[in-house]
């Protein structure tokens, strides 16, 4: 009997099959997993002291971000935003892409940029984007803005959102002042 390369083909393809479910089904048999007593794992809530003191240090770090603008680097912080370019455009009227073009953000009206739909909890925010909010919503977007569209984590070292806030106020004709 002469055998075809596809009979071959077929052959070796039922034979890996056939050892695949071999193999399953002896591995069943031989491994009995114990359902356990107790959750490997439990999480506890903070107790309040503690969640105030979280909260002290993230404003600490909100401010450290601040006090070190004056030492920031702009270049590191263009560097640092390479992750935004996906989201941001940052040149004079350029156009918006999945964020807003963040040409002279600092200082302007939050929800403030022409042609770009804000999500409702921005808009609802009002006010100007000082350096402060910018270093808070650069932290933990969601934590400072509650409902934004953001996806972004955060930067969660100071020095690296000091040299992004540098790096954002030099995209402007007539930067602001630093705090």
């Amino acid at each position: 009997m002469h055998f075809e390369w596809y009979h071959k083909l077929s052959l070796g393809i039922l034979a890996a099959l056939w050892l695949a479910y071999a193999s399953n089904y002896l591995g069943d048999a031989l491994v009995h997993a114990k359902t356990m007593d107790k959750p490997a794992y439990t999480a506890e809530a903070p107790e309040e002291g503690e969640a105030k003191a979280e909260a002290k240090t993230e404003t600490a770090a909100a401010e450290d971000g601040l006090t070190l603008l004056a030492s920031a680097d702009a270049g590191k912080g263009a560097k640092l935003f390479g992750k935004c370019k996906a989201c941001h455009t940052t040149e004079k009227g350029g156009k918006n892409k999945v964020g807003p073009n963040l040409w002279d953000v600092v200082g302007r009206a939050k929800a403030g940029g022409a042609g770009f739909k804000y999500s409702g909890a921005l808009t609802d925010m009002g006010g100007d984007w000082s350096y402060a909010d910018l270093d808070a919503f650069l932290a933990k977007p969601k934590a400072f803005l509650p409902g934004t569209k953001m996806a972004f984590a955060g930067l969660k070292k100071p020095a690296q959102r000091a040299a992004m806030l540098v790096y954002l106020r030099s995209l402007s004709d007539s930067p602001k002042a630093l705090p």
